[in-house]
């Protein structure tokens, strides 16, 4: 088995042991970039000098017998929307392409801080907006089991390097879904921790209730150990929970009489065939490790959807307005501009009309117009436009006002199930990996892919996406997991039991 087919905490252990060095083991997942990753195109940059630089100093101060962090020599790829001082933070997005950040993000920090290499920045959609990582500005991330085929959304990119071994570990977010859906494409684990348990600080806020930063990895384990390195208090981000977050037990301790909530409302209409078989599979498993199938409701999680695209796109209205080509972010050209408007205002004086040659907008107001219009893609823009009605006079109280009273309902429902089970248990999207390009026209359609995941968001808790099976055409399944707020220590036990007993997050892709 090569390098690159270890675990993270494998790796850990070798490397400890002083049988491979950070350098031969960053190099080895370098070579699987410059191999594979022109087809995948699971990362918009790389700096192979700057990563094997950074092992280096790690070997360097392992040999002279200096304290490590966790993640000592391990590469990790980090989603392009966390700041990082004096790289580039695109957000995959014209808008910000040549941004460069002053500070360090909380979560990078702590990467450093734990002596991770950072190998890479992968690739997502638009300012984390999107399902499919096809709205990109830059380009098409493709799925390692079928290159015609999406590998989900916005942490496309993140999910597919983990998945094509191009990285042991991933930083993704979850604003809808967004860890765990392409976790499912992909067949990897993913995470999206409580919301407050991983500081916000230096993140790119797409929609500031939802978003949270989580990790991808193949394994539980590994994605417990990614997330304990980043999870914890940060005074720097006023909604951060100042909650002990250490896994309390092994995560080789079963958990004894656990009991699985299964929602009638997760296997009903829509739900592809497929999907249905590998995750009833799985709660079979479950049954046969001895653990308890509840039937619960969660009569109010049909609107989750209607509720989530209401909601984010009126926070992505109010965070996106700072990108105005003054604040931040790319700038039309102003001369350019004003040539324009002076020909047009001449133009309206010699035909006589006066007052409308005064009343054309000022350079100031056309250029914030014209730099939003060129610098944003379809979907961001879309989304602007869509919270910027919900949030206008006459339509607030109709619109943005109900949703937010239907989330606390969402979060009732799951209230009382918990009261009842331990976790909550379903399919992670409602279909394998759709085609690139097959939902490009129909917004509504992909929307709707994110069916099982916005409630997770809405409510708070933390939820973890395990592959459960692979599709006759070949396509990963996942089991999704919720549990209640704080619950995390829960999650990875029960998705650790499943794991144990079943090998499908051992799968690889045919590359």
């Amino acid at each position: 088995m090569s390098l690159t087919q270890l675990t993270a905490v494998e790796l850990s252990r070798q490397l400890a042991a002083g049988e491979v060095s950070s350098v031969e083991l960053t190099q080895a997942y370098l070579d699987r970039i410059a191999k594979y990753d022109g087809a995948v195109g699971a990362f918009l940059r790389h700096d192979a000098d700057r990563a094997l630089s950074t092992a280096k100093h790690i070997d360097e101060r392992r040999a002279a017998g200096e304290k490590l962090g966790p993640l000592a020599g391990i590469p990790v790829a980090v989603k392009d929307i966390l700041a990082e001082v004096g790289e580039r933070t695109t957000c995959a997005s014209r808008m910000l392409e040549e941004f460069r950040a002053r500070y360090d993000s909380t979560v990078v920090a702590r990467l450093k801080a734990a002596d991770a290499v950072l190998i890479g920045r992968t690739n997502m959609d638009e300012f984390a907006m999107g399902g499919s990582t096809e709205n990109s500005a830059f380009q098409s991330t493709h799925n390692p089991w079928n290159l015609k085929c999406s590998p989900g959304g916005s942490s496309g990119g993140a999910a597919a390097a983990v998945a094509s071994d191009m990285a042991p570990l991933s930083i993704g977010t979850d604003t809808g879904g967004s860890i765990r859906q392409p976790a499912s494409f992909c067949g990897v684990t993913g995470l999206k921790p409580t919301y407050g348990r991983v500081s916000r600080y230096g993140l790119v806020a797409y929609a500031s209730s939802l978003d949270q930063v989580g990790p991808l990895a193949r394994s539980v384990d590994d994605v417990a150990l990614l997330y304990q390195t980043i999870a914890g208090h940060d005074p720097q981000d006023s909604t951060s929970l100042d909650e002990p977050h250490a896994l309390g037990s092994s995560l080789d301790t079963p958990l004894k009489d656990l009991r699985i909530g299964v929602p009638k409302e997760f296997f009903a209409e829509g739900l592809d065939a497929e999907v249905e078989a590998a995750v009833r599979e799985a709660l079979s498993t479950y049954e046969s490790l001895g653990a308890k199938l509840v039937k619960i409701s969660l009569p109010h999680s049909k609107y989750a959807v209607a509720t989530y695209y209401v909601i984010a796109p009126c926070e992505a209205s109010s965070n996106l307005a700072r990108y105005d080509g003054v604040h931040y972010g790319y700038r039309a050209d102003q001369a350019t501009i004003a040539t324009e408007l002076a020909a047009e205002r001449a133009a309206l004086e010699e035909a006589g009309e006066r007052r409308a040659a005064q009343n054309l907008d000022s350079v100031l107001v056309r250029m914030y117009r014209k730099s939003r219009s060129e610098a944003f893609g379809p979907e961001v823009k879309r989304r602007i436009m869509l919270g910027t009605y919900a949030l206008s006079a006459g339509y607030y109280d109709a619109y943005y006002l109900k949703a937010l009273k239907v989330r606390r309902l969402i979060r009732q429902d799951y209230d009382q199930a918990f009261e009842k089970v331990d976790v909550v248990a379903g399919p992670v999207a409602p279909t394998p990996a759709f085609e690139l390009g097959s939902l490009t026209d129909d917004p509504l359609a992909m929307y709707l892919v994110d069916l099982y995941t916005v409630s997770a968001n809405l409510t708070g808790i933390p939820a973890l996406s395990l592959p459960c099976g692979i599709s006759k055409s070949g396509l990963p399944i996942g089991l999704q997991l919720q549990a209640k707020p704080l619950a995390e220590d829960t999650l990875l036990r029960a998705g650790k039991m499943y794991q144990t007993a079943t090998d499908w997050h051992n799968r690889r892709p045919p590359l």
